[in-house]
């Protein structure tokens, strides 16, 4: 399982999964999250990449003056291992528990709803086979 990040670094990852270049670069950063209203101080995000990296979600490369950053943890590898780490903590391993306190505290519209309802058939109808 990757290890657990930050809610600055989530950001972080999120800039650079949601980036349609596998290369992102420090300004990159920088202008996206003061686009979303979040502006970072240059030693601050230094340290948060640089901690990234030391965890082995992303690689920098020297290229001249500056780093290019790439992804090493793709962002499906990662949520799939965050929602397992919430099921295993949470609900102890109970997506039944999960899916029931979604349905019973009304936290999905009625569109989610349906659509959760169809890949629960699809997927029984899949393992039935």
């Amino acid at each position: 399982m990757p290890k657990q990040i930050s809610d600055l670094e989530l950001e972080i990852m999120k800039i650079i999964w949601s980036n349609p270049k596998e290369v992102v670069l420090f300004s990159d950063f920088m202008d996206a999250l003061a686009s979303k209203g979040r502006p970072c101080q240059k030693n601050t995000l230094i340290v948060l990449l640089s901690r990234l990296t030391g965890k082995g979600f992303l690689s920098a490369k020297k290229v001249g003056r500056r780093n290019e950053y790439t992804a090493l943890v793709k962002e499906a590898a990662y949520q799939a291992a965050q929602t397992k780490h919430f099921l295993d903590k949470i609900y102890e391993v109970s997506a039944k528990g999960l899916v029931s306190n979604l349905i019973e505290g009304d936290f999905l519209t009625d569109a989610e709803y349906d659509e959760l309802k169809k890949l629960l058939e699809k997927g029984q109808e899949t393992s039935c086979e």
